[in-house]
């Protein structure tokens, strides 16, 4: 008994066992969990995050939270207050020290030729005489003015230090408890890593809650449209379902957590899921309308004899396409890979068996379909218009083709690679409206974090810190640089005169530098300096504040930091987030390369073992490598940036285009061994496999246009370029592969089968 008959004798086990596994998979639902720390998404050995990891040993293990405080004028005793009453409730809470405010901060003094070390803001102004002493004040004091308080005093921050203590949900729900606890007409927006883990963790939970059902639903919409028959709706629907809860379970049961890259994968599943179950029905529907005495046993038998092996290559192709994510640095990316393979694996058996089985169980239904009727609907039309001007003149095709080609990679050049996370969020979410703040008022958001060990009270290293600071702030982008030596600078403002030549300097010597630091002691708090140095003074920190525009400004920035004080003995750790992303950047590039060439030389080598031939290999790849760069170059002219999303385009891309060269190829192939021409061949396989590739290409797109709901930007910039990808691959697999194919005649279509 063959397999085919098989398939049909044991439908009713098929369909049970697809059932219960189906039922099965739900129970590892309930137990994933969100993971929306970008950082973690590099693996552990990258540089960047040994480095933090030290500093963290180093300084202690915490992460910083910005408040910042926006109004008129900083100064007006109301806002002074609110400031005041804030940096009170944090510091009395525990668990956020040290707190940074005008509250706290210090102003070092001279009185009577000692130093005195005494608040920043002693009082509140009650009039505009005083409110102007203060801002004086405030001007002339380097470790307050443009550091806590913006030039023009409309923006102050409080610097938070969460000692992780608390997970980010309930740090977050504390800290804006307290701002809420003390409310005032000024704007307060929040930034920091806890804050944009929280928001992305919930942006994460909503998207998938929102964008699944709504997926769903177009696609049930699409599959009735495109068939106008219950079965012709259902059967591929279910394998997508049952798609989604198999690779969804998957997360948990690997030991894994839901990225915001994660968030493609069910929509994956949407999109690519239903691609093998649409090519069963178009062709049931094509041999329903092609002989009405078959039985459904006939229809699926010999729908399964000539799709089985077509299918079974494509499905391998798209595998091996999304496969090419494994080797992506990105650990998500790595993770969606093998994830939405085993998926697509899935979608693929089930529908050789599942949906076979099911179907012939069913009733059959009236002609919605017949390759020759007169009433053939939109698609048939356009594609038979197509195959009429693609017979005629491919010659014509062609040039179309490689003018349009020019065109769109000259926008390479424009190309560009995100240098940060910014745009996870939208540009109006308070956290990016905290970040341009930083930027135009508090020397940058961007922070680099330079570790010094030795004697930190040796006056030679404080003066070559002093130097690099100097340096330093000549540097474009650099806003600000502070270290212990600025602290010790300051105090000698204090402790000699203007006209001394120690005035505004580093001390000559050991002694009178810890001389400094112990008068400073008895009038301030040494827990002060907690960040700039550790406990024995073996240890200090020197902290660059910069701003930049894209991945160039931030290389040229840090190059410039590696520059000046690279050569340092006693320099021993760079880090600092800013450096994370960086890496992060050159990882989403470095990842892109890697999965891109082996998604293409995996497609390739394919190619030529299916249609056994190397220009097969090399003639399919064209569509591929066309719409990928095609792709490239629209982001390079759009603007849109390469990011840890966008990254994942060209293995997705290659993966499910090659399909559409597949099915052409089978077909054309099919009607020249029937004896057509080239010709003949092309215009038979457009006006029928180019329906179900058509139907195939624009389910795909569909089930990816449910993106552009999503609350992340680059999200939605991902479903913007995944759909003109795959309309690429369309457009090439219905009209570029067929013109050469006319044109050049490879051989390989010609050769006769051995199956």
């Amino acid at each position: 008994m063959n397999g085919r008959s098989r398939l049909i004798r044991y439908r009713w086990p098929i369909i049970a066992a697809t059932a219960i596994i189906s039922l099965a998979a739900l129970l590892p639902l309930f137990s994933i969990k969100i993971n929306p720390d970008l950082e973690s998404y590099l693996p552990d050995d990258i540089p960047s995050r040994i480095n933090n990891e030290k500093i963290g040993e180093l300084f202690g293990t915490k992460e910083q939270v910005l408040l910042v405080i926006s109004c008129d004028d900083i100064l007006a005793p109301e806002t002074l207050e609110r400031i005041d009453n804030l940096t009170n409730e944090f510091i009395n809470m525990g668990g956020l020290s040290p707190v940074l405010s005008l509250s706290t901060a210090r102003s070092i003094e001279s009185m009577e030729g000692s130093m005195v070390v005494n608040p920043a803001v002693g009082f509140y102004p009650r009039t505009p005489q005083e409110r102007e002493q203060i801002r004086e004040s405030v001007k002339k004091n380097d470790l307050v003015y443009k550091m806590l308080v913006s030039e023009d005093f409309r923006n102050a921050l409080i610097i938070l230090n969460s000692d992780k203590s608390l997970d980010d949900y309930k740090l977050m729900e504390v800290i804006e408890g307290v701002i809420a606890k003390y409310p005032g007409d000024e704007s307060v927006l929040i930034n920091g890593q806890p804050y944009l883990r929280k928001e992305a963790n919930e942006k994460i939970g909503r998207d998938v809650m929102i964008l699944l059902p709504i997926g769903l639903l177009l696609m049930l919409i699409f599959f009735w449209v495109s068939f106008r028959e219950v079965k012709g709706m259902l059967l591929p629907f279910t394998v997508v379902v049952i798609s989604i809860i198999v690779s969804m379970a998957l997360i948990p049961l690997m030991g894994w957590e839901l990225s915001i890259i994660g968030i493609l994968i069910p929509i994956m599943m949407i999109a690519i899921a239903n691609n093998y179950g649409v090519h069963f029905i178009a062709k049931y529907q094509e041999l329903n309308a092609l002989d009405p005495n078959d039985t459904m046993d006939d229809i699926v038998t010999e729908a399964l004899s000539y799709l089985k092996k077509p299918v079974i290559l494509c499905g391998l192709t798209t595998i091996v396409g999304i496969l090419g994510l494994v080797v992506h640095i990105l650990l998500p990316a790595s993770q969606m890979g093998i994830v939405s393979s085993i998926g697509i694996a899935l979608a693929l058996f089930l529908s050789l068996t599942f949906i076979p089985a099911l179907l012939s169980v069913m009733k059959k239904g009236k002609v919605h379909f017949h390759p020759e009727g007169g009433n053939r609907g939109l698609i048939i039309h356009m594609l038979d218009k197509t195959g009429h001007f693609l017979v005629n003149k491919p010659g014509v095709t062609l040039g179309i083709f490689i003018v349009f080609f020019l065109l769109s990679v000259a926008g390479l050049f424009r190309f560009g690679v995100a240098s940060d996370f910014n745009e996870i969020l939208p540009a109006s979410h308070p956290f990016n409206k905290s970040i341009d703040i930083a930027d135009s008022s508090f020397g940058g958001s961007k922070v680099i974090t330079l570790v010094f060990e030795g004697d930190i009270k040796e006056p030679d290293l404080l003066n070559r810190m002093v130097n690099y600071e100097k340096q330093l702030e000549q540097v474009k982008g650099i806003g600000s640089v502070t270290s212990i030596a600025t602290i010790i600078k300051k105090m000698s403002t204090a402790l000699n005169d203007p006209a001394d030549s120690a005035w505004n300097r580093i001390p000559q010597s050991r002694d009178a530098v810890a001389q400094y630091i112990e008068l400073y002691s008895m009038n301030g708090d040494p827990a002060d300096f907690e960040t700039f140095v550790d406990f024995d003074y073996t240890k200090a920190a020197m902290t660059i504040q910069y701003t930049s525009d894209g991945m160039r400004d931030t290389k040229r920035v840090i190059s410039a930091v590696n520059e000046i004080t690279g050569s340092d003995p006693s320099r021993t750790v760079a880090g600092g987030y800013s450096l994370v992303e960086m890496e992060m950047s050159e990882s989403v590039v470095k990842g892109q390369y890697n999965s891109l060439l082996f998604a293409l030389a995996a497609i390739f080598i394919l190619l030529a073992i299916i249609f056994r031939s190397f220009t097969a290999g090399l003639l399919g790849s064209l569509p591929l490598i066309f719409a990928v760069l095609c792709t490239f170059g629209f982001m390079g002219w759009s603007g849109i940036e390469l990011n840890i999303v966008t990254a994942l385009l060209s293995s997705i891309s290659i993966g499910l285009g090659v399909d559409f060269t597949i099915h052409m190829f089978w077909r054309m192939k099919s009607e020249i061994a029937m004896g057509l021409s080239y010709e003949s061949a092309a215009r038979t396989a457009l006006r029928t496999t180019g329906r179900g590739i058509t139907i195939n290409a624009f389910s795909v797109m569909l089930g990816f246009s449910v993106l552009f709901l999503s609350a992340f930007p680059l999200i939605k910039s991902f479903a913007l370029l995944i759909i003109l990808s795959l309309l690429f691959c369309l457009i090439s697999a219905l009209l570029l592969i067929p013109a050469i194919c006319i044109i050049f005649k490879p051989g390989f279509l010609n050769r006769k089968s051995q199956s």
